[in-house]
């Protein structure tokens, strides 16, 4: 079981790669900054994203431990260090995992009043919380938990990976502010989630003197809801989970809709606030469900530490058996097909920004946009962040520092404290490069000397063609 336990710790800290991408946010000269917030304000007037290419995406992390915590060069013993993390940490502690990948992104100017974009884009998203008490149990045991409730709420996960349409719409309705607007149609391949479990297990001493120990299952209600599981389990070959898939990804899948709104208001001349509200929506599934569901109550009056004898060689454990049609018969495991609603994870951002230094037109009257913000080579702000988990939201807070070092070069440097750590040092860089737009972004770097002791990763890049005038 400890060998178990020491794989599933390597799997959680190894490869986990949030959805917060502070550097992009903001960033008005990359394309896909519309995507964080459909209210930003657009200084092109078409942009055509390379296929496949326009916006890459992984980010993710460990709340409560790293790769380094129990892997690294130590004098203490890996067994006592894994251990000491699963006292450390708590049931509030989780594991994400989240990736996207642009496939189509375009937009344009009509009639320089409105900025249409849309596009495709594939996600990945991944969560899952710490479940200390079935920790300690696999690590420990029982034996010196004897009367203490094992808590199986806090088993508590959500998985999927699906392909999301989107068509928005950007205008400028006046010289302070820029407002935005859009809709989504999700098509999941894949999902699954298991949350607000309950029940406890619990070992005590015997009372009816059948066994020295008796071991209570109470008040079990623990369910695994799937979509899309079951056929490409059953699917024959290769060649058919392959088209399966393909096909889940053009509206095949089970549907649901989304919307994501935000605004930009230039205080003054030196002062703008933003803020945007992502993926207010759900996806609705119906089809290929197949759900995982235990209740009851059920009580264990020891194990019969008797071997039976062989039979043709091989030994046999009726008494197993036996516990099995019981345990069926008390609790059992049923097999549904129930259709269910799952709600997308909620994102909100919001920024307030503070522009200096010299005015990027070279007139500091601006004398055609009066009311309006001045466009500055450098600034500063603070940005907030929000996404809403099974278990509450998590938050992070970013200062950022925002300078344009040339006419066809931008970078910005982010100081992030998020639930991984409060030493997050984030840059991104933005080039324009003729009608070609590249950028790249990433955070942690403080840790890229040695990788393995941060506990959160995060990059993005892309490639567009970015077009100024008509």
């Amino acid at each position: 079981m400890k060998n178990l336990l020491i794989c599933i710790i390597a799997l959680w800290t190894g490869e986990v790669l949030s959805q917060n991408k502070q550097v992009l946010y903001g960033l008005e000269e990359v394309p896909q900054n519309l995507l964080l917030n459909p209210g930003s304000k657009v200084p092109q007037k078409y942009h055509f994203g390379i296929p496949f290419l326009s916006q890459i995406h992984v980010s993710g992390g460990a709340s409560g431990v790293s790769v380094y915590d129990i892997f690294g060069e130590s004098n203490v013993d890996i067994n006592t260090r894994i251990r000491n993390k699963i006292f450390e940490m708590d049931d509030k502690d989780f594991f994400t995992i989240n990736q996207q990948l642009n496939i189509i992104d375009f937009g344009w100017l009509a009639n320089n009043d409105i900025y249409f974009s849309g596009g495709m884009y594939q996600e990945l998203d991944f969560i899952s919380y710490f479940p200390k008490d079935l920790a300690i149990l696999a690590w420990e045991g029982n034996q010196n938990y004897l009367g203490y409730p094992f808590d199986l709420g806090e088993i508590s996960m959500t998985g999927e990976v699906l392909t999301v349409f989107h068509f928005g719409a950007n205008k400028k309705l006046s010289d302070n502010l820029t407002v935005g607007v859009r809709g989504k149609v999700y098509s999941s391949l894949i999902q699954f989630q298991s949350i607000n479990n309950t029940g406890t297990f619990t070992t005590r001493e015997s009372t009816n003197g059948v066994n020295i120990y008796e071991h209570e299952l109470q008040n079990i209600d623990v369910s695994m809801q799937t979509s899309g599981y079951a056929s490409l389990r059953d699917a024959d070959g290769s060649s058919e989970v392959i088209s399966e898939i393909l096909g889940r990804t053009f509206f095949g899948g089970n549907l649901g809709l989304g919307i994501d709104v935000g605004a930009t208001y230039d205080i003054g001349r030196y002062w703008t606030v933003s803020g945007s509200v992502l993926d207010f929506g759900a996806v609705f599934h119906t089809n290929g469900v197949e759900n995982y569901e235990a209740k009851g109550d059920y009580t264990v009056n020891g194990i019969e530490l008797i071997f039976p004898p062989l039979e043709d060689g091989e030994p046999t454990f009726p008494y197993f058996s036996n516990l099995e049609d019981d345990f069926e018969n008390e609790v059992g495991v049923d097999t549904l097909q129930t259709s269910y609603t799952q709600l997308r994870p909620l994102k909100v951002n919001g920024a307030v920004e503070y522009r200096f230094g010299q005015p990027l037109s070279g007139d500091a009257c601006d004398c055609y946009n009066m009311g309006g913000g001045l466009e500055t080579g450098q600034s500063i702000g603070l940005q907030v962040f929000s996404v809403f988990r099974p278990k509450g939201s998590q938050l992070a807070g970013t200062l950022f520092y925002n300078r344009r070092l040339w006419d066809f070069l931008t970078a910005k440097a982010t100081y992030t404290v998020d639930p991984y750590s409060n030493s997050n040092v984030g840059l991104g860089m933005v080039a324009d490069l003729g009608k070609f737009n590249v950028y790249v972004a990433a955070d942690n770097l403080l840790r890229y000397g040695n990788i393995a002791k941060a506990k959160s990763v995060s990059l993005q890049l892309g490639l567009n063609i970015k077009i100024y005038e008509q």
